[in-house]
C-alpha cells in the first residue's frame, strides 16, 4: 500500500503541467512611404492628400519631406495643414491616387492653414498659434 501511495504522488508530479515561458516576438515592415503627388496624410493607410492639404514648410524643391512613419524633417518641425482637406474632418472632394503626377507645383495652393502638425501626425497648435 505504501509503494502504491508513493507511485501515484510520483506519477502525478509527472504529468502535472509545467509552467514554460513564451517567448513573443513582433516584427512590423510598413514597407516604402506611398508615391502621391501632394504627400499622404499621417495616419493609415496613408492615402494621398490633395492639393492644397499641406504647407509649402512640407516640401523642399519640390519633395515632400514625409508624414507618419516616413517623416524625416527636422525634430522640432511644425508644419501648417489645411484640414478642411482631410476626409477625417469631411472633405468629399478628389484624393490623388498613388502614382499619380502633380497636375500642380506641391505646396504652391497653399492658402493658409488651420492647424499646425508635427511630422508624426500630432496637432500641434491651430493656423499658427501654439496650443
Amino acid at each position: 500500500m505504501r509503494y502504491s501511495i508513493l507511485f501515484a504522488a510520483l506519477l502525478a508530479l509527472l504529468m502535472a503541467p509545467s509552467a514554460s515561458k513564451a517567448q513573443v516576438g513582433i516584427s512590423v515592415n510598413i514597407g516604402p512611404p506611398p508615391v502621391c503627388p501632394y504627400g499622404y496624410f499621417d495616419y493609415p493607410p496613408y492615402p494621398c492628400a490633395p492639393y492644397g492639404y499641406y504647407g509649402p514648410e512640407w516640401f523642399v524643391n519640390g519633395i515632400f519631406i514625409g508624414a507618419g512613419p516616413w517623416f524625416h524633417g527636422p525634430a522640432n518641425f511644425h508644419g501648417h495643414v489645411n484640414n478642411h482637406f482631410d476626409p477625417h474632418h469631411g472633405y468629399h472632394g478628389h484624393l490623388p491616387a498613388r502614382g499619380e503626377h502633380a497636375a500642380h507645383r506641391p505646396g504652391g495652393g497653399f492658402h493658409g492653414g488651420n492647424e499646425m502638425r508635427d511630422g508624426r501626425g500630432h496637432a500641434v497648435g491651430g493656423g499658427g498659434h501654439p496650443r
